[in-house]
């Protein structure tokens, strides 16, 4: 550990090294087993004498705190005493505003014998052996230098080209944007378009993170109610500057945002002067009905943002994504990027970049595809059956979770406790609501699920609900 000498410290210097590494010890910051620098090396640094510092040593060892090893110097004795935590200091504390901000999910690492949580895919499936050879081939690239806010010309290449193939989007490279997922984006939009206290809308019940996102900007936000073509234009207040929408595959209900509505949608933000951001959810995954256009190819005006991300279709743990932001939007969005961190992570995205180019992003989406429709199949019908008619299963379109959501016979909190001593994981429908009365229910992801678990999984579900009062 680093030691210091107060020149203004009229006590004997071996006196303050003794005191330091005693306290170091007694609090835990040096733990059983712990090294400490030569006595020859903290000498040169701190410019002492070594017989100082071995006197120090050595007082520490006759009390102790120190055992000496042949050959490797000094080290805290094995069989020291528990240290006593270093009380912390809180003089600061956050702002209002800050301390507003609700976490969305507080155990992401949590386990239990069924993970159902919407966004945990399932690590089997990850392509390792494609992407360690794309990820050993990068290192073959420059990465000691920053790079381009926007990302590398490679990968806004090689994404634009994908993008514009598989989801009908309108996009070059010089529009694309790599960003640090979904979140990073709508961040990243916010400090660009809209200032505190301006009016932003999302959708109700909506997802929270973006919500609190939104607020933690000082934005004014207000939820604007969904029903079966998706967000209900008529009801956006005029005055909202920003609209967050997800239309592919609305979360958390799961409606598909209708032709129609997305035309509304786009004539309301011509007429108003506003901006949205689309949210291209779950879109590469759909199991019945044909996608529809995206609101990005459909705008005329440049007032949509295209936001994408890789976490549900590759992994959550690479913190890849990226949007489509109209020409005019692009410089601003460099230079808050700049400042705010710089740039992508260079070698993550030489080996995305590979990993896009040679083929491997759509061999794995074919793969995974398949496995997420019957895993989708096996829940469903596991609803069917196990479900106590409390409750009702959503149809959903497209995406990696079904929603449960309570009929108007059941009334009170959702059994979570209950669940999960069943050792199921699930999310909470009533956490998606913010602005008007939540309905109890549950999201059940089966991205993560092993296909064997699926149905015993529903299963447990259906008995921790049916052993309910």
């Amino acid at each position: 550990m680093e030691l210091f000498l107060d020149p203004d410290d009229h006590r004997p210097q071996a006196v303050q090294l003794y005191e330091q590494l005693r306290e170091a010890i007694n609090d835990g910051r040096l733990g059983p087993g712990d090294r400490l620098t030569p006595s020859r090396t903290v000498a040169s640094e701190l410019g002492i004498s070594r017989s100082t510092v071995t006197e120090v040593y050595g007082r520490l060892g006759a009390e102790g705190y120190l055992e000496g090893h042949a050959g490797g110097g000094s080290v805290v004795s094995a069989a020291q005493w528990p240290a006593r935590p270093r009380l912390p200091v809180a003089a600061l504390s956050p702002t209002p505003r800050a301390s507003a901000t609700r976490a969305y999910a507080t155990d992401q690492q949590a386990t239990a014998a069924f993970n159902c949580r919407p966004g945990h895919l399932d690590p089997a499936l990850f392509p390792v052996a494609a992407w360690r050879r794309c990820a050993i081939a990068a290192l073959d690239r420059p990465i000691n230098q920053y790079g381009d806010p926007a990302g590398t010309p490679e990968l806004r290449t090689a994404l634009a080209h994908w993008v514009t193939r598989s989801r009908g989007v309108a996009a070059t490279a010089a529009e694309l944007f790599v960003t640090a997922g979904a979140g990073h984006a709508v961040d990243l939009i916010a400090r660009v378009l809209v200032d505190p206290g301006d009016l932003v809308a999302v959708e109700e019940p909506g997802y929270p993170v973006v919500l609190e996102l939104l607020r933690s900007h000082g934005l004014r936000v207000v939820g604007v109610p969904v029903d079966e073509h998706g967000l209900v234009v008529d009801a956006i207040p005029a005055a909202t500057r920003l609209v967050y929408v997800t239309p592919s595959h609305q979360f958390p209900l799961g409606m598909v945002m209708s032709r129609q509505r997305r035309l509304e949608l786009l004539a309301w933000a011509r007429t108003t002067g506003a901006a949205i951001i689309e949210d291209d959810y779950d879109s590469e995954f759909r199991y019945t009905a044909r996608p529809l256009e995206p609101l990005q190819r459909l705008d005329r005006d440049g007032r949509v943002l295209y936001v994408g991300t890789f976490a549900k279709t590759l992994s959550a743990g690479l913190r890849l994504g990226f949007m489509i932001a109209p020409p005019s939007l692009l410089p601003a969005l460099r230079a808050i990027r700049a400042v705010v961190d710089w740039c992508p992570p260079t070698a993550t995205q030489a080996a995305m970049t590979q990993f896009v180019t040679d083929g491997h992003l759509d061999r794995h989406l074919r793969r995974t595809r398949a496995v997420y429709t019957e895993r989708r199949r096996l829940m469903w019908d596991a609803l069917s059956r196990h479900l106590p008619s409390e409750y009702d299963r959503l149809p959903a379109a497209a995406g990696l979770h079904l929603t449960v959501r309570a009929n108007a016979d059941q009334t009170g909190p959702e059994p979570i406790a209950a669940i999960r001593e069943r050792g199921l994981l699930v999310s909470s429908l009533s956490r998606t609501y913010a602005f008007t009365e939540p309905t109890p229910g549950f999201l059940l992801g089966f991205a993560g699920l092993p296909t064997p678990l699926v149905v015993p999984a529903i299963r447990a579900l259906g008995t921790a609900l049916a052993e309910e009062p």
